[in-house]
């Protein structure tokens, strides 16, 4: 658990109005340093199983609100992964950037398909 004074200057690190205490970007940035201080007390403390539990799902949930701050705000996502120095972040850019290489694939081959048939 983040002290509050830690947890205060991730804010103000990251906030993006100065009233912003819950954007994705502030939510993320503490779910990050948490997960750091997670994985530093599991090197420690292998069997741990409980905290190991609290790590996936903080992990899972950074996840989540990556996907859609990516989604949203491609800008603010690629300027929250390169100050976090988040290695997720490009695998991330990758699946995406192939995603939209299979959907530009299906939409020629279904064109094609059309073009077929009115030549029919």
């Amino acid at each position: 658990m983040l002290e509050k004074k830690a947890k205060e200057k991730i804010i103000k690190k990251f906030q993006t109005h100065a009233n912003d205490t819950g954007s994705s970007q502030v939510q993320i940035a503490i779910l990050t340093a948490e997960i750091e201080e997670l994985t530093e007390h599991l090197k420690k403390h292998k069997h741990d199983f409980s905290s190991r539990r609290g790590l996936l799902r903080k992990v899972s949930e950074r996840r989540r609100l990556l996907k859609y701050l990516q989604k949203e705000d491609q800008k603010a996502f690629q300027d929250l992964a390169t100050k976090l120095k988040l290695k997720i972040a490009n695998k991330m850019i990758e699946e995406e950037k192939e995603k939209e290489l299979k959907e530009q694939e299906l939409e020629k081959m279904i064109k094609g398909e059309n073009d077929e048939e009115e030549v029919d």
